[in-house]
């Protein structure tokens, strides 16, 4: 199933949409879940990064496509975006916030479906695996491939990845539930280590992506046992 949303203060042209993808789901045998919001700021407001693809208008009364776009890029990196608009100049300015494609208003049907076929050949090469980590703002999708490793600290988790650290509430074994076991390896009560990224081991020290972390006495042979098994893994 591909998840939508339409963004659109007007309901004449939010309805159009509608049509458009249900003849388009017909069409392609298709299966979409599609979420309306009338407003930027309605879908900004606590975002959660659950969709492949998001319509939005620029031009609306609270805020525009434009910037609703790039808070939405803060937590969600991936989501496709195309822009509806009756202004290409400003549409010309997606690439700021990786937009995929643009259609003009009043648009047909045939442009419509020629950026829904770029958008959806673009959500089936890149299917990869996300968790979603709850921060301030709304929640965030974040690709499993980029973490590193992640830190517990009293009650935060910390998660180191290459795009940075992004901290939420939870415990270790939070973490250690969402991700893969033949991935991910507790290198002690704090750290849960990404194997990909392990860079040197030697005696309790595991560097992992340019950071040294502690690998405890009880877990030294078990996660040598972990690593080895990984690599040999990924040799096949």
């Amino acid at each position: 199933m591909i998840r939508i949303a339409v963004v659109e203060d007007h309901e004449h042209d939010r309805k159009e949409l509608k049509k458009c993808l249900n003849r388009y789901e017909e069409e392609t045998r298709q299966k979409f879940q599609i979420t309306e919001f009338t407003d930027g700021e309605d879908i900004v407001t606590d975002y959660t990064a659950e969709y492949d693809l998001i319509l939005m208008d620029i031009e609306m009364t609270f805020l525009n496509g434009m910037k609703a776009a790039q808070k939405i890029r803060e937590l969600d990196p991936d989501v496709i975006i195309i822009f509806i608009t009756n202004a290409p100049q400003y549409a010309i300015q997606g690439y700021k916030v990786n937009a995929l494609d643009y259609i003009l208003k009043p648009f047909s049907y045939f442009s419509f479906s020629e950026s829904m076929g770029r958008a959806l050949r673009n959500v089936k090469t890149t299917e990869k695996e996300y968790i979603t980590l709850a921060l301030k703002g709304g929640k965030m999708k974040l690709d499993v491939s980029r973490i590193c490793y992640v830190e517990v600290q009293d009650h935060l988790l910390i998660y180191h990845t290459t795009d940075g650290e992004f901290i939420t509430k939870g415990a270790i074994r939070d973490a250690e539930s969402q991700l893969d076991p033949k991935k991910f390896f507790r290198c002690n009560r704090c750290y849960l280590v990404n194997l990909e990224y392990v860079e040197n081991y030697q005696g309790s020290d595991v560097t992992v992506y340019s950071d040294t972390i502690q690998v405890s006495r009880s877990r030294r042979k078990p996660f040598l046992d972990a690593l080895n098994e990984y690599m040999n893994e990924v040799a096949k």
